[in-house]
């Protein structure tokens, strides 16, 4: 088993090593300068339509932009924002910070590329659309087996792997610290997970809607209480993590490379950002131009990496617990925030982790839903699916999952591969959409309405967009 195991993790680190970071940081900067700085030229409209969708009644039946962005934000927001900063500062050091930021704000403009398709492509779902990278591999690129080969790897690595062992992480924080039986936590955690996933894609958008927003309120809170505590270390930390990224001493020792390549792939692993997923959650919504939920979705991961994820950096770096690799994980984020706060902060830890970490199955869970439709409009799939995603998380609640987490890396890195081929394929249609949402702002229009007669590269393939109805969107 450990032989696999160590394989397995060869097949992993050469994936994302040699093959998968490079050309998510290069076709970051590519969409990057192509979109003219979307991801920060557009920051004020971005909240101004995420406050919008928040704000705005909606249908019970739909999915509005700030539900869709909360699911991509409840599969984003997980233990790694925890678990996984931690692990990067001990291996990498505080530079690793520096890189984790860089990434994000370069790979927001995937987010926005990938995301922007997804909408463009969506289809109809009842009251409410589905949609993702395999719609568009089929629809843009005429590939459905392309579409297929994605729907199955990101069905078996979310959908059921990521899930289970996210279960897993649950049980033992809370075995750990409250001493709960793990058996009887996989049951009732199994139990919630069946209920809501049956509910269909509103249900899993009312309870994210809810998870969401409290968890990332509660971390952010406590964070910012233990950074104003330390107000006069915020300079010496800053100039830990700059020097650790930069400095001559990493240089000559190899450090920066650790540096560099612990902060991109924790990065990378936390925000998602062009591997495939989010775009699932993005088509989603009902909006009244695909470009409104590229812009909503970018801030998912800006509010992942560079809030979250720098909660977690913060709250390490100002404690004085030891990153020297001789703790690391969630131990570290639990030392650190207990000697900040007291005795308590173990116990809100392991509060987060259930929060983060559940909100995490039920997003994960849907992107398996809405592949498993793109493959077979048979309902009896679906169902087995979601009996399968409920056994996987009592299973995952009772066992350690090492060798099949490994192994999900593996398939989220090919997941990864494919979609960054075809988001380069399609990236111009998505380019002539943001200049068409650009051109209605200039002329005074505060709610751009999209029509897909406005590219004609789209055809036949945009059945969502032709008889558009402005009263059935949110503005």
């Amino acid at each position: 088993m450990d032989f696999l195991n160590n394989f397995i993790l060869k097949i992993n680190d050469f994936i994302w090593t040699y093959i998968l970071i490079a050309p998510l940081i290069l076709i970051g900067l590519y969409f990057t300068f192509k979109t003219r700085f979307v991801q920060f030229r557009n920051i004020k409209e971005m909240f101004r339509l995420l406050g919008d969708g928040a704000s705005k009644s909606k249908d019970s039946n739909t999915v509005s932009s700030f539900q869709a962005f909360c699911i991509s934000t409840a599969s984003r927001v997980g233990t790694g924002n925890l678990a996984g900063i931690a692990t990067a500062i001990a291996i990498g050091g505080p530079g690793a910070i520096f890189w984790m930021w860089l990434i994000a704000l370069v790979g927001a403009a995937s987010s926005f590329i990938e995301s922007t398709l997804a909408q463009i492509y969506k289809v109809k779902d009842g009251n409410s659309f589905r949609g993702g990278p395999a719609y568009y591999m089929e629809k843009g690129l005429n590939k459905r087996w392309m579409g297929v080969l994605f729907a199955i790897l990101i069905t078996i690595s979310f959908g059921l792997v990521f899930n289970s062992v996210q279960a897993n992480t649950i049980t033992v924080a809370l075995n750990e610290s409250f001493g709960f039986n793990r058996t009887v936590l996989g049951i009732i955690l199994t139990i919630f997970t069946i209920v809501i996933i049956f509910g269909g894609v509103n249900r899993i958008a009312n309870v994210s809607s809810v998870l969401v927003p409290i968890m990332a309120i509660a971390y952010i809170s406590v964070a910012l209480f233990i950074v104003v505590k330390n107000l006069g270390s915020i300079p010496s930390v800053l100039k830990i993590i700059f020097e650790n990224a930069f400095g001559f001493e990493q240089f000559v020792g190899g450090g920066i490379g650790a540096a560099l390549m612990q902060g991109i792939k924790r990065g990378l692993f936390s925000n998602e950002a062009g591997m495939g997923s989010a775009p699932n959650a993005a088509a989603t919504a009902t909006v009244s131009h695909p470009v409104k939920q590229g812009f909503i979705q970018t801030l998912g991961v800006f509010t992942d990496t560079i809030i979250i994820c720098s909660c977690t950096a913060f709250i390490i770096l100002l404690s004085g617990a030891p990153i020297d690799g001789s703790v690391k994980g969630i131990q570290l984020t639990q030392m650190a925030l207990t000697s900040q706060v007291g005795s308590w902060g173990g116990v809100f830890i392991s509060i987060c982790i259930l929060l983060f970490a559940f909100s995490s199955i039920v997003g994960n869970y849907y992107y398996g839903e809405s592949n498993i439709q793109f493959i077979t409009d048979k309902k009896i799939y679906l169902q087995l699916y979601r009996v399968f995603v409920g056994f996987m998380v009592f299973f995952g609640s009772l066992v350690s999952m090492d060798i099949v987490w490994n192994l999900a890396d593996v398939f989220m890195g090919l997941m990864a591969i494919i979609n960054l081929i075809a988001i380069v394929l399609l990236s111009k249609i998505a380019f002539k959409a943001l200049k068409d949402y650009n051109t209605q702002k200039k002329a005074g229009i505060k709610d751009p309405i999209f029509k897909a007669s406005s590219i004609p590269e789209l055809g036949d393939e945009v059945e969502e967009w032709k008889d558009y109805e402005e009263e059935e969107y949110l503005a």
